[in-house]
């Protein structure tokens, strides 16, 4: 029997911790065997940063039952590949932490799950952690799911705690704690099996792609009826933005055949002759493929509903770098290729949006977030691409009368009581409406405080750098899509200028020396400048034209002073994601595979001049 389960929570509840010791316990691996922690997250951006990015499949083998796991991101601008998976299974595993109870992406993630009708089991994890409270986040796991107004069948759902790095899953607080069996029992109980035809006409939803350089893109997805062999003529019926359901004729549509098939066990794809109705697998054999498609037996073209994303809410300018350092560091820099890249990435990302622009440079982005963009930018450079970026900007709607609306995030924060004040003002000035504040639930002494906003998702721009200074890197921040609502007003942006340099050229220490006073620096010494690039942040208002490269004068004649020793400050780091706040309305990002640069739109002083006076 085949138990399809998709592993939904808030970031860092757990998931790929739990996933791990679920393939472990499951003997996955061989008892010799070196497995790193969290397998599942294989890119190296997942690495890096310790989130999951992409959904993945894996399978677990428990008593004589094939349970196929999707493990997904927890982050609210990756929701896009939740989604898109969760027509892929029966139940949800909402995993949830004994400490922070449900989160804004835990929301998220349960009231698209709920909607589908799928069965949920809920793992209060973290139960070993200091502070935990797992009976209170039963409670508030309850009142979510009334929220969301959950049948009488999900509301039953079963309630299991665990600890996942220590491997171990209960039904009740004081069972012995030994292994998560009681997490497999719970799925095999209450997770019904795939329901489909397996006598009936192929036919599957295509929920993610894949690519191989030896079999082209494969098309990943639940067998919905039917049975496939290799070999066999297949239909594919191109996704339809109309849910058109049943046969109607498509220019996307095309004919194929299963050239190689693929069933998921543990971490491996293992070929396979024939898959029959509730399997997950991959097959090859079809050009074009795309998310949301179809794919049928070529005498009986059923189309299935496509699948349903929420729209964008933020966009960028992808625009070709034509700064005086083009070229040097990367591969591709021409239109043509930023072009093709971009809409390659549609073809799995499909909360993304590409759009040409007047301009034959310049490409717009829409996405979740600047997370969301971020890691697409990070991607890009790392495979060898140069490209310039603009600030975001929202994305706005026409209300039912005519009115602007524009997208608004709820933002719940955690923060010792002595930041509370100044969190408040700034979100305060930043047109945020408080909806609760509240003791974070960790008992008296625990010195946090949980506030909740509902705040326009332009007011969140730029912020994040400046919360982990307010909160002297205490704070946690985490924000989702909310909805969109009235026009805030106008919100303060940056309110400090930066300092552009004026002259091409290389840094010198004794310049940087004399400039540190004035603000922040970007830059140290050796570093190679241009005209019309962002070396600092003024520490006033304003932006400074500064000379980098100019050395000290050396003469034969000592004076006093002449030995002072140049002591240079730590230069501010720049990475993406705080390029991507830091930067107003006038400026870019410069982005290559060596360096992430910050730069003015126009390099040069007349030309900023005579664009003021336009705008």
């Amino acid at each position: 029997m085949i138990r399809n389960v998709a592993i939904i929570a808030h970031v860092d509840h757990g998931k790929t911790t739990l996933v791990d010791k679920m393939l472990r316990q499951a003997g996955a691996f061989r008892e010799n065997q070196i497995v790193e922690d969290r397998v599942m997250d294989s890119n190296p951006l997942e690495k890096e940063r310790g989130i999951t990015i992409l959904s993945k499949n894996t399978s677990i083998h428990w008593r004589e039952h094939k349970i196929n796991v999707v493990d997904t991101p927890g982050h609210a601008d990756f929701g896009g590949e939740v989604e898109r998976i969760l027509r892929m299974v029966n139940g949800v595993l909402i995993l949830v932490d004994a400490f922070d109870g449900p989160m804004p992406q835990t929301r998220f993630v349960t009231r698209k799950a709920l909607s589908l009708g799928l069965q949920p089991i809920v793992v209060i994890n973290k139960i070993d952690r200091d502070g935990a409270d797992p009976e209170r986040v039963h409670d508030e796991v309850l009142e979510l799911f009334m929220e969301l107004e959950a049948d009488e069948a999900q509301l039953d759902a079963p309630f299991l705690y665990a600890a996942a790095r220590e491997g171990y899953a209960i039904k009740h607080l004081g069972d012995p704690r030994d292994n998560l069996t009681p997490l497999f029992e719970a799925i095999l109980e209450t997770v019904p099996a795939p329901p489909g035809d397996a006598h009936g006409p192929f036919q599957m939803l295509v929920s993610t792609i894949d690519h191989s350089p030896y079999l082209g893109r494969m098309a990943i997805g639940r067998i919905e009826r039917g049975t496939v062999k290799v070999g066999d003529p297949i239909l594919l019926l191109a996704h339809r933005n109309d849910d058109v359901i049943g046969f109607a004729p498509d220019e996307g549509d095309r004919q194929g055949k299963v050239s190689k098939l693929f069933a998921f066990e543990g971490l491996q794809r293992v070929e396979v002759p024939s898959a029959s109705a509730g399997e997950i697998v991959s097959l090859a054999g079809l050009e074009g493929v795309e998310i949301g498609a179809t794919i049928t037996d070529l005498a009986r073209p059923d189309r299935l509903a496509g699948i349903a994303v929420e729209e964008p809410t933020i966009s960028v300018d992808f625009i070709v770098n034509m700064s005086p350092f083009s070229g040097r560091d990367g591969k591709y820099v021409t239109s043509r290729q930023l072009r093709d890249r971009l809409y390659k990435e549609l073809e799995r990302n499909v909360a993304l949006r590409v759009e040409d622009t007047n301009s034959p440079d310049t490409y717009t982005v829409s996405g979740r977030g600047e997370l969301h963009l971020g890691i697409l930018m990070e991607t890009m450079r790392r495979e060898g691409y140069e490209f310039a970026v603009s600030r975001p900007r929202i994305i706005t709607k026409k209300g039912p009368d005519g009115e602007v609306l524009e997208p608004y995030e709820e933002v719940v924060i955690d923060v010792p009581e002595a930041y509370v004040g100044v969190v408040i003002e700034v979100l305060g000035s930043r047109r945020g409406e408080m909806l609760e504040m509240r003791s974070s639930g960790q008992g008296e002494g625990s010195g946090l405080t949980r506030i909740v906003y509902r705040m326009p998702a332009r007011g969140l721009f730029g912020y994040r750098s400046e919360f982990l200074t307010d909160t002297r890197g205490e704070g946690v921040l985490h924000h989702r899509f909310n909805g969109y609502g009235p026009w805030a007003g106008t919100i303060r942006s940056r309110d400090r200028g930066v300092m552009v340099s004026m002259a091409d050229g290389t840094s010198v220490a004794f310049s940087l020396w004399n400039l540190q006073e004035r603000g922040a620096l970007f830059i140290g010494p050796g570093v190679p400048v241009y005209e019309g690039m962002i070396v600092g942040e003024n520490a006033r208002p304003g932006d400074l034209e500064v000379n980098v490269t100019k050395g000290k004068k050396l003469t034969n004649i000592r004076a006093a002073g002449a030995a002072d020793a140049i002591l240079l400050e730590t230069p501010k780091q720049i990475t993406l994601e705080s390029a991507l706040e830091f930067i107003g309305d006038d400026e870019l990002v410069e982005v290559t595979p060596a360096a992430i640069r910050l730069r003015k739109r126009f390099l040069k002083l007349h030309e900023r001049k005579k664009a003021s006076r336009v705008g």
